[in-house]
């Protein structure tokens, strides 16, 4: 992987590592043999404590942090909760996460809504709980860094780009891209970022997070409640997704592409730094397909 690509990261992409993809021998449209790698999938139930909370579809790398992460975002794992240990079964696929505080969900766990993506999501409880309680900083966020990261992302040697068929959340300072997380669905991606945050002790108020996916309900959500002020995508918008951006303050842009981008949410942090005429148009080879 070329270092320029790579300094900034903390966790970057392993499209190399064996155990996510696949070699599958098919035939192409004229009718000859090919091989492709494809994205595996496989079950990860996570527990809480001695209640089993979810089985997720995952591609099974970071799974510490996935049911951290999951667990956060589903308001189970609260601020001042101390994690005694995380521990994972590979041969089981289990991760079960230990805390100081007892816990107990069965009614929030009958409680389920179905969320929109490709991956289906789940959520406990009410989607909108805490919400109200969030105030997210009024940090500056430049142009000139969004086009920056827009290039260093999608140049970045991803699985993606070996195999298809998944999503990317990358967490982002400035215009450094820190920790870049796939899966086959945009909010088990998101959730990794989330553990890793919770178990690295990351404040997330100087963060912007991008997704390669469409700017969801979903998406909105879990950014406002991790704390994270930006949210960017080189997708679109779903209309409940931009009115929930406008009504907890979050930076909502999507449509990144090139010199090109959209803002729905939160116009006030922009700082437009650069001509985008001075920005190089998209290398297609490095699109990613909008629609994901």
């Amino acid at each position: 992987m070329p270092n320029d690509v790579l300094r900034d990261y903390l966790i970057a992409p392993e499209p190399g590592a064996v155990r996510l993809t696949r070699r599958v021998v098919g035939t192409d449209h004229t009718g000859a043999e090919t091989e492709i790698s494809v994205v595996e999938e496989r079950p990860l139930t996570i527990f809480l404590n001695s209640q089993e909370i979810v089985t997720a579809m995952t591609i099974g790398d970071y799974p510490e942090y996935l049911a951290v992460g999951f667990l956060r975002n589903q308001g189970m794992l609260r601020d001042d909760d101390v994690v005694t240990k995380v521990e994972y079964d590979d041969d089981l696929e289990v991760v079960v996460v230990r805390t100081e505080r007892q816990t107990s969900y069965e009614e929030k766990v009958k409680k389920k809504t179905r969320t929109s993506g490709c991956a289906v999501g789940t959520v406990f409880g009410d989607m909108m709980e805490g919400l109200d309680k969030v105030v997210l900083p009024q940090v500056e966020l430049r142009t000139s860094w969004l086009y920056a990261l827009a290039h260093k992302i999608n140049t970045t040697p991803s699985l993606y780009l070996e195999a298809g068929a998944i999503h990317g959340t990358v967490l982002c300072q400035e215009d450094r891209p820190l920790v870049y997380m796939e899966d086959v669905g945009r909010h088990n991606a998101v959730d990794k970022i989330a553990g890793w945050i919770f178990q690295e002790g990351v404040g997330p108020e100087d963060k912007i997070l991008y997704t390669t996916g469409r700017l969801t309900s979903e998406m909105v959500i879990k950014t406002a409640l991790m704390g994270i002020p930006v949210l960017a995508s080189r997708s679109g918008f779903t209309a409940w997704g931009v009115e929930i951006a406008r009504q907890v303050g979050l930076t909502c842009i999507g449509r990144m592409r090139g010199k090109r981008f959209v803002c729905l949410a939160g116009e006030e942090r922009l700082v437009r730094d650069m001509d985008p005429d001075s920005v190089p148009e998209e290398s297609c080879k490095n699109r990613r397909k909008s629609a994901e």
